[in-house]
């Protein structure tokens, strides 16, 4: 903390400042920059429909391997399609 306080080019957030943040789900973020559905989604990636619902409405939320899987879709969605095996979208 004391770093970011003495950092004149980047200060921490006021608490009003972050009241104000947007929150961006990570899964549908991903998904969304691949213009897909969430049925097209847990097609393409064999994720039951209902576990990427949960994830995106923050009923629950994806695991280590899951959040792995995640990083992986959205760093290379094409080659994890294709590994995968899913159908395309």
């Amino acid at each position: 903390m004391a770093n970011a306080l003495s950092d004149p080019d980047n200060p921490p957030l006021t608490a009003e400042q972050l009241a104000r943040a947007k929150h961006v789900n990570a899964v549908k973020d991903i998904r969304r920059r691949l213009d897909m559905t969430q049925v097209q989604f847990a097609e393409a990636f064999r994720l039951p429909l209902a576990t990427v619902r949960d994830w995106e409405q923050e009923r629950s939320y994806p695991d280590a391997p899951a959040r792995a899987l995640l990083t992986a879709i959205a760093r290379a969605p094409e080659t994890m399609r294709r590994l995968i095996g899913g159908q395309a979208a």
